[in-house]
Parts: structure tokens; C-alpha cells; sequence
């Protein structure tokens, strides 16, 4: 028999996971997208019943999944280091599967039920949040710090290419029988967690499974925090608590974890940064189609081949902020510029958007990648950078908890973008985008500490290390 050298079997190996995982991402985005598409026919029922509410009633429709998916973000992390990435990923994609279709077969019944539908939102947008951590650390057990921000730039192109396909697959059946556009989304995802299943390889780098996500330290900390939490307890209740009570150690665990979590450098200032990063990237990514439907006077299918271009620039936004923060070394810095050049494309599309399809397409694309560019680097490499601190001590375990950290503190925005675009929109699209422009502003601002901590640093890292901002 032959046999391959390590070196080239570590290369498939890492072409492989990098493809697969790639694919896994997408098929979670893809199932996301069908709602937006389907928003501008859902208009013409929820106009009849509810009258001028629609709009508050349509984004709470999606509040409800997102509201869902920040909260359940922040456990999903530390639930899922705790338990086999591809098992985790499996049921999630599965139970994806099942709540998407069933959004679907609401319209197949003819189900009218307000409340069945934010059921059915809220519930996948809890499973959904084991997809991002476990991927994240999946391709983060595979690839070093080398370059990374390039890697996972590109390897981030998976939410455009869900977003584009989802488009195009909701678009092909939403004026003729819209319960599909969720229906086939819903196959494809729990079709993936099967290939999930069979074939997603999980490669540790440190052999001590059972290693405390904070280090040997962290576990002394634990340890005083619990007898104080026992002795409180025993003060207050006749009966002894006993000693290993598995409520004390969640309560323990969870607490230092999060707080740890947040102690790293760079942390807070990144998690909020991406909170008003995600507000402007899912505004658009619920609410384009309908602005386009309602601006340039498109029919439902056009306005969602239309939107597609914002991920299409989208994908190059993010390949190219990972390019330029692996040169400069500087993630903080070059997530800053593309914040501040921003805003006013933001404004320059609230305007140019209204006189024409050729100055739409332009705006399109340019808004995509400065919108998504910051999005993409801080969900992934800067993710993966504080992830693998050095003060974690090599536990790539720790990368799952830090990732559902920072994008559940962002999806706290991606929930709060959608409900009061859906608000604003009744006072005129100019409102949307000042609450855009405003958040984008609040982003930059957050990260100002740390690009001048960049830009003053005499220990500015080697472009092939990775960033400044975790040293």
C-alpha cells in the first residue's frame, strides 16, 4: 500500500475541514435568508389583517429569532466545549432543519397564527448558536496564527454565499408557493448535519481534554468561589448543602468563565464593536429586499437577486480586511478604517439607491464590503487571536467559549437592528439609515483605545503572527 508523507496528509486534512466546515456554515445561512425574501409577500397578508402595524409586526417577527440567538449564543459556547464538535453540530443542523421546514409548512396548512410562526423563530434561532462556535474552533484546531486573518477572510465568504443562495433559492418559489422557500432551505441544512455526522474531523492539539478552560489557576479560583458560594448558602438554609452540589458548580462555572472571558485584552471593546457592527449588517440583511421592493418598485424575486450584491461585496470586504490586518498586523486598526469610510457610503446609498439600478449595483457592492468587512474579521481571526491566547495555555477548547462570547454580545445588535428598522421604516427610510449611520459611528468609537494602542505599541507583532491587539 502507499502511503502519503505527514506533511501532505496534514494539508488534505486541513483542505478538507476547511471546505467542509465551509459548506456546514453555509447551509446555516442559507436557511436564515428565506425569511427577508419572503417578508415582501408576507407584507401583502399582514397589510390586510394588521393594517399600517405590518412593519412593528414583521420585525418582531425577526426579533424573536434573534433575541433568541443572542441569548442562547452565550451558553451555546460553554456547553458546546464541554460536549463533541461533530455532535453538537449534528443535532443543531438537524433541529435547524425541522424548525425551518416548519416555517414552511405553515403556509402548506394554511396557518395564520401569529404566535405559531414566532414560535417557530424563536426556537431556531436557539439551535442555530450551535453552529458558529463549532466551527470556529473546529477550523481554529486546524490552522495556526500564520496568515490567519487571510484564511479565515476567505473561509468567512461562507454567510455571503449562504445569504446569495438562500436569496436565490426563497426567490425561485416566493410568488408562487413561498412555503418552499423554507421547505427546501430546511432539507439542505439537515442534509449537511447528516454529512456533518459522517464525516466532520475534530483534531485536538492538547491530549488533556479535562484541562479547565482558564488553566491550572483558573481552577483554584473556582475552587474559593464555590466554598463561598457553600458557606452562604448554609447560612441561610436548615439543611447542609452538599459539598459537590451540581448547581453550585454550573453557577461557579459559568460565572468564571464569562468573567475570564472577558478579562482578555481586547475582549469588551471587540464584543461591543461587533454588537453595533451586526445591528448594520442585519438590518440589511432583513430588511434590503423590501427597500429595494418598495425604492426601486421591483417585484419580490428581482429585489432578492438584487440583494444579493451586498453579499457579493460582502465577500470581498471581508477577504480584503483579512489581507490588510495580516500586513499591518493591526485587526483594531483596520476594522477602525473601513468603520469610518462607512458611514458616509451609507448615506451615499439612502440617496444614490432612489436614481437608478446602475448607481444601485455600485452602492450595493461598495456598502456590502465596508459593512461586512469589520463584521467578518472580528468574528473570525480576531475571535480566533483571543481565543488562543497565550494565557489560556494552548486549550484550543477555550476558542469555543470566547467566539460564542463575542458574537453573542454581537447578536445582541443583530437582534436590536431589525425590530426598530421595523419601527423606523413607518416614519420613512431616511430614519433607518441615521439609526445605521449612528451605530456605525458607535462602533468606531469603541474601538479608539484600541487603535491608538496599535498605532503608539513598540512591540508591534510581525505581520505572520497575527495581531497587536492580544499581546
Amino acid at each position: 500500500s502507499i502511503t502519503m508523507p505527514p506533511a501532505i496528509m496534514l494539508v488534505l486534512y486541513r483542505a478538507f475541514t476547511f471546505s467542509l466546515t465551509f459548506l456546514l456554515y453555509t447551509s446555516f445561512h442559507l436557511s436564515r435568508k428565506p425569511i427577508s425574501i419572503v417578508k415582501v409577500m408576507c407584507v401583502c397578508v399582514y397589510v390586510c389583517v394588521y393594517k399600517s402595524n405590518y412593519k412593528q409586526l414583521l420585525g418582531a417577527m425577526d426579533y424573536s429569532f434573534l433575541c433568541a440567538y443572542a441569548v442562547g449564543m452565550f451558553l451555546s459556547g460553554i456547553i458546546g466545549e464541554r460536549l463533541p464538535i461533530r455532535l453538537y453540530l449534528t443535532f443543531g443542523m438537524l433541529m435547524s432543519g425541522l424548525f425551518t421546514c416548519l416555517f414552511g409548512l405553515g403556509y402548506i396548512y394554511n396557518i395564520h397564527s401569529l404566535g405559531f410562526y414566532i414560535f417557530v423563530q424563536v426556537a431556531n434561532g436557539l439551535v442555530q448558536t450551535t453552529g458558529w462556535p463549532s466551527v470556529v474552533t473546529c477550523i481554529g484546531n486546524w490552522f495556526g496564527k500564520g496568515r490567519r486573518g487571510l484564511i479565515m477572510g476567505i473561509w468567512n465568504s461562507h454567510t455571503s454565499v449562504g445569504n446569495i443562495l438562500g436569496s436565490l433559492i426563497a426567490g425561485y418559489w416566493v410568488s408562487s408557493n413561498w412555503g418552499l422557500s423554507f421547505i427546501v432551505p430546511g432539507l439542505i441544512i439537515a442534509a449537511m448535519g447528516i454529512i456533518c455526522f459522517l464525516f466532520l474531523i475534530e483534531r485536538e492539539k492538547s491530549s488533556q481534554q479535562v484541562l479547565s478552560i482558564c488553566g491550572s489557576s483558573f481552577k483554584t479560583v473556582g475552587k474559593a468561589f464555590q466554598v463561598k458560594l457553600v458557606e452562604r448558602m448554609q447560612r441561610h438554609t436548615p439543611n447542609k448543602v452538599p459539598h459537590h452540589s451540581i448547581l453550585e458548580k454550573c453557577i461557579a462555572f459559568i460565572f468564571l468563565t464569562v468573567c475570564f472571558a472577558f478579562s482578555l485584552q481586547g475582549v469588551i471593546e471587540f464584543s461591543l464593536c461587533l454588537l453595533f457592527a451586526k445591528l448594520v449588517s442585519y438590518t440589511f440583511l432583513f430588511w434590503l429586499p423590501l427597500y429595494i421592493t418598495k425604492t426601486a418598485h421591483l417585484d419580490a424575486k428581482k429585489a432578492g437577486d438584487l440583494s444579493t450584491l451586498f453579499d457579493v461585496g460582502g465577500i470581498v470586504g471581508g477577504i480584503l480586511a483579512g489581507v490588510i490586518s495580516d500586513k499591518l498586523g493591526k485587526r483594531a486598526t483596520t476594522c477602525a478604517v473601513m468603520l469610518l469610510l462607512a458611514a458616509p457610503i451609507l448615506y451615499g446609498f439612502s440617496m444614490i439607491s432612489e436614481f437608478g439600478l446602475g448607481p444601485t449595483i455600485g452602492m450595493l457592492l461598495v456598502c456590502g464590503g465596508l459593512v461586512n468587512g469589520p463584521y467578518a474579521l472580528i468574528t473570525t481571526a480576531v475571535a480566533a487571536d483571543l481565543g488562543t491566547h497565550k494565557s489560556l495555555k494552548g486549550n484550543a477548547r477555550a476558542l469555543s467559549t470566547v467566539t460564542a462570547i463575542i458574537d453573542g454580545t454581537g447578536s445582541v445588535g443583530a437582534a436590536i437592528g431589525p425590530l426598530l428598522a421595523g419601527v423606523l421604516s413607518s416614519q420613512g427610510w431616511d430614519q433607518v439609515f441615521y439609526m445605521l449611520m449612528a451605530a456605525d459611528f458607535l462602533a468606531l468609537l469603541l474601538l479608539l483605545r484600541l487603535v491608538t494602542k496599535e498605532l503608539t505599541s513598540a512591540n508591534v507583532v510581525k505581520p505572520r503572527s497575527g495581531s497587536t491587539t492580544v499581546e
